[in-house]
């Protein structure tokens, strides 16, 4: 990255850590900073916004100079706060010895209160970093710097930092490969992912004192730049047959260099993503920078060769038993450089061997095992009994170190993933309830309590599955639905409403909560009879003319056949009823004109069926025109295109009574025309059939009709059959039904709808005077609106709506609905109003449209202190605390008055005047108190117990109290604001102590 310094200058405060950090000392006694990183944990619950900062910083421990020496070390918190500078650390625990000096660790833990939402760059800088290192230039005249990023958003949930396991200094050999794996894990369960990067020797920051960007290191060079190499550099990698690599796994996390060419000391750096899945969508939550040191010398000494298990998945309650083993090329009396054979030890890394309760072991532990001969082992034994509490949708990752005891050292680095899975739910019985078309399901109460949800899910008519080993969840191709999902602990549910009919079968689900996340193997399939058809039962609904104006749909039903005809003599008459859309009531109109109908076929005509969705229902009359039962509703066959370069993807959808996933009856056949006039099923052909129960709703034309490719510059126009049961031996299957035909080019140019505009009218913070009650839990919501495009063409092209929210001025949007068809979407139960949102427009070929202007709500944060108070113990204004309802109280006749005043006031006027002083959207409180000589004399910082109210009862820092008179002060109030450049504002003002 380039700077311009003198533009910089002019337009921000620079913060070039690293640049002019040069003295003589450090030249003559040499530098000592090796490596190092930062990791975060959260502090307190979820609602905080405490962090444990921690430094792990690898020092040349027998240096003169130490870390942060003179307190020389700088911390940045990066929320524009004063910068922490740690206390100086002599003599670190040595963790490595190495040829030019021992190495040692220091583990440096501060704790800070950020003021709010938003994300932060955390830094470490200090200007002694390790002389002689070949790939950047001058090292000892350039500071050693790292960053970890966080991101506190509420909307995101908790979160910690990845962790590091294994030590960032590692030896290596010329012309032997060498590898490195951080041992990284999450510990609330995200996904990691790893990208190289170029160390840093600094950063520049804004006025306020902001990250902008990192600097890099002089002369940064990959350690397999080809200057580091004096041999034929195509044949430079450890098996002589191509040029040396230097890359890391994106998904284990492991740097591989095959193979260094020099001996020297090299450092490198890479970043570990921590990622979360919101809604479908993978989110970024920060990460982790690793600037780490690698040692080579000359020498030979072959690296030992691990040997892990497969990957392995076990069922929640499983013993894992495995042996993990390694062997060494040098092994033997008179193997490596020595003549005296080498010795092994395997370590092992990994969040479950600290995982409580029952966490894994394995031995010997960090032992050296001598090898007898080249392909004698040295063997751990790797145990692990889990059980529910170890359940986790990401799997967890052990790194097993193996080390040699050459000269010097190397080591191999293997990844073994194991996924502990949940069993399934246990069922009990599913009883039919014919009078009340109900089925009463009850199961075993499921045996991980950890879980959160019970899911119950149905379909009409049996789907045989048996899942694999640790496969969890449910296909998408069973066609089963999500009817319920239930507080943990439950072990009854009653479906009721069932559909005349029909089969219900049902499985179960259990879910464990985010972000750790994970689901259960599925239950096994329990079914209830066929519902008795005491009423009609629909079977088709099926477009026979696909037209805007003329189009035609044919409704056909059965008798409620099994109706008691005592009850309900014969002969039955019938109405049919249609509304738009897949379900609901939606322009709900009775559709047979005049008397009822005694045919149970009913065909209606004048339809808008290119565009439009229908649903039908039909009522059922006996010979006295008594209303015998109302069949379920059906809707027509929705078919929509999505074109692409010579292919189009057909996906169809139909909300009906029976399945559309019916296994006797799985073929649903594809028709196809190039006639775009094409309006009835005969101008189509047959060209294919798919199998719905493999390949879902969802079928790809690329041609394979005829084995001719498809024509960019050809109109192809659709329509598909579907099949289906309601899996009643009584009732004829399969049911046939078709869908519109639509049309699409398969140029791959198909143009996006056009572009919503938001019609949003934000909060009057002038009107907005609300009053939090401290402690208690505050929701709010937000209602997005926005115009249709204008003209008429872009209207009927839109299928509908997707919304995406942010919870900050630049930051990433999230996909938060989908599909929405109605011009507004409500945002409930947010924990401030402070969101930005954009709109977009979804086609019916699935295009999307650009997002439309942005429009942000925001908070009326507010914070104000009073100028005088009187800690005299009498009870009334004895702290010094910030305007809130906490300092008014109710007497007996229920009115509000000030404390010392000596009037009442009615509520009214109570609100009226408290409410624009009160307190709110605050989330975190610095404040300093100075006497009239400038002097600190206390401070306090919200966070945990400690409140935004302050509560300063006039005592200094070491509990004297103050004399009574004028006293100043400076806050730094955090707001919650959708800004993050306005989220810190420093109030400054004085205090008179009245005693």
């Amino acid at each position: 990255m380039r700077i311009n310094l003198y533009m910089m200058l002019k337009l921000v405060r620079y913060y070039l850590v690293g640049i002019l950090m040069l003295v003589s000392f450090l030249r003559s006694e040499a530098t000592h900073l090796r490596a190092g990183d930062i990791t975060v944990e959260r502090i307190g619950d979820c609602g905080g916004y405490k962090y444990r900062i921690i430094l792990h910083i690898y020092t040349r421990w027998d240096r003169p100079v130490k870390f942060s020496m003179s307190k020389g070390g700088t911390v940045n918190f990066g929320d524009g706060s004063k910068a922490f500078h740690p206390d100086q650390v002599d003599n670190p625990p040595i963790i490595a010895y190495t040829k030019d000096g021992n190495v040692g660790e220091v583990t440096y833990p501060i704790e800070h209160v950020y003021p709010g939402p938003g994300v932060y760059i955390i830094s470490y800088y200090e200007p002694n970093r390790n002389e002689g290192i070949n790939n950047i230039n001058a090292s000892v005249e350039t500071p050693f710097y790292v960053q970890t990023q966080i991101v506190i958003d509420p909307f995101l949930g908790c979160d910690n930092s990845p962790q590091l396991l294994v030590p960032p200094i590692d030896h290596g050999c010329t012309g032997v490969k060498w590898t490195h794996n951080a041992g990284a894990y999450d510990p609330d369960g995200d996904s990691l992912s790893y990208d190289l990067y170029v160390p840093k020797q600094g950063a520049v920051y804004d006025a306020n004192g902001i990250y902008i960007a990192g600097i890099d290191v002089n002369g940064y060079a990959d350690p397999n730049s080809k200057k580091f190499y004096s041999t034929d550099y195509s044949k430079a990698n450890e098996d002589g047959n191509g040029p040396p690599i230097f890359k890391i796994d994106p998904v284990t996390g492991t740097v591989t260099w095959d193979a260094p060419g020099v001996a020297g000391e090299f450092n490198i750096a890479f970043i570990i993503r921590e990622w979360r899945k919101i809604g479908g969508t993978w989110v970024p939550l920060g990460y982790v920078e690793r600037d780490m040191q690698i040692i080579i010398e000359s020498c030979k000494n072959d690296r030992p060769q691990l040997q892990t298990p497969a990957d392995l998945c076990v069922v929640a309650g499983t013993k894992i038993t495995e042996f993990i083993t390694a062997t060494d090329a040098d092994g033997g009396p008179k193997g490596g450089a020595r003549g005296l054979g080498d010795s092994v030890k395997i370590e092992a890394f990994s969040q479950v061997f600290t995982i409580n309760p029952s966490p894994a072991t394995y031995k010997p532990v960090a032992t050296w095992q001598y090898l007898s001969s080249p392909t004698a082992k040295a063997q751990i034994e790797f145990d692990w009994l889990t059980n529910c509490l170890h359940v986790k949708e990401q799997p967890y990752t052990v790194t097993f170190k193996a080390t040699d005891n050459g000269a010097p050292p190397l080591a191999s680095f293997k990844t073994w993933n194991i996924r502990v899975v949940a069993p399934p739910p246990m069922w009990v019985s599913a009883v039919l309830n014919p009078g009340q078309r109900a089925a009463q399901l009850t199961w075993q109460n499921y045996t991980c309590s950890n879980a959160s949800i019970i899911q119950v899910w149905r379909r009409v008519d049996s789907a045989p599955y048996t899942p694999p080993p640790c496969v969890t969840g449910i296909p998408d191709s069973l066609g089963y639905s999500l009817i319920a999902s239930l507080p943990i602990g439950t072990t009854a549910y009653t479906d009721k409403s069932l559909a005349v009919g029909a089969k219900y079968c049902y499985r179960l689900l259990a879910i464990f909560p985010a972000p750790v996340g994970g689901e259960s193997v599925v239950s096994s399939e329990i079914c209830i009879p066929p519902i008795i058809a005491s009423g009609p039962v629909i079977t088709n609904v099926t477009i026979d003319v696909t037209d805007p104006l003329v189009g035609q749909v044919t409704v056909k039903w059965r008798p409620p056949f099994e109706v008691s005809k005592t009850q309900f003599p014969l002969p039955y008459s019938y109405e049919v009823y249609r509304a738009e859309g897949f379900s609901g009531n939606i322009k709900l109109t009775k559709v047979n004109s005049g008397a009822k109908i005694p045919d149970t076929v009913f065909v209606d005509n004048g339809l808008n069926t290119s565009f439009t969705i229908y649903n039908y229902r039909v009522k059922a009359y006996d010979n006295g025109g008594n209303l015998i039962d109302t069949s379920a509703v059906a809707s027509t066959v929705r078919l929509d295109l999505k074109p692409s370069y010579k292919q189009v993807q057909l996906n169809w959808a139909a909300v009906v009574p029976w399945s559309n996933n019916s296994f006797k009856y799985p073929w649903h056949r594809i028709y196809r025309s190039t006639n775009s006039n094409s309006k009835v099923l005969t101008d189509l052909v047959l060209i294919d059939s798919v199998n719905v129960n493999q390949r879902q709703l969802i079928y790809l034309d690329s041609g394979q009709y005829n084995s001719k490719p498809l024509d960019t510059a050809q109109n192809y126009c659709y329509a598909v059959m579907t099949r289906g049961s309601y899996g009643n031996p009584k009732i004829k299957a399969p049911l046939n039904n078709f869908s519109e035909i639509t049309c699409a080019v398969p140029n791959g140019k198909g143009s996006p709808p056009c572009t919503p505009e938001l019609a949003i009218t934000g909060i009057d913070c002038s009107q907005f005077n609300q009053c939090p009650t401290p402690g208690a839990t505050t929701t709010y919501t937000n209602t997005i609106r926005w115009k249709k495009p204008p003209s008429d063409e872009c209207k009927k092209n839109v299928r509908g709506y997707n919304i995406y929210a942010s919870p900050q001025m630049g930051g990433q949007f999230i996909k938060i609905a989908e599909m929405v068809t109605d011009t507004f979407y409500v945002h409930s139960n947010l924990p401030s109003f402070a969101q930005c949102y954009q709109v977009t427009a979804v086609d019916r070929t699935g295009l999307e449209s650009d997002p439309s202007n942005q429009f942000c709500f925001d908070n009326c944060p507010y914070y104000e202190l009073p100028n005088v108070f009187t800690p005299n113990g009498d009870g009334c204004n004895d702290k010094f605390s910030a305007f809130s309802v906490r300092q008014y109280t109710v007497d007996e006749s229920g009115y509000h008055f000030p404390c010392a005043g000596d009037f009442k006031r009615d509520s009214t006027h109570f609100v009226n005047d408290i409410s624009p002083k009160c307190a709110r959207f605050v989330t975190a409180v610095t404040f300093t108190v100075y006497n009239r000589w400038g002097r600190e004399i206390y401070n306090y910082q919200s966070g945990g117990e400690k409140t935004i109210y302050i509560d300063w009862n006039g005592k200094d820092n070491d509990g004297r109290d103050l004399d009574a008179g004028t006293y100043y002060y400076a806050a730094v109030v955090g707001f919650d604001v959708v800004d993050p450049k306005k989220r810190n504002r420093t109030i400054k003002g004085w205090v008179q102590i009245v005693r």
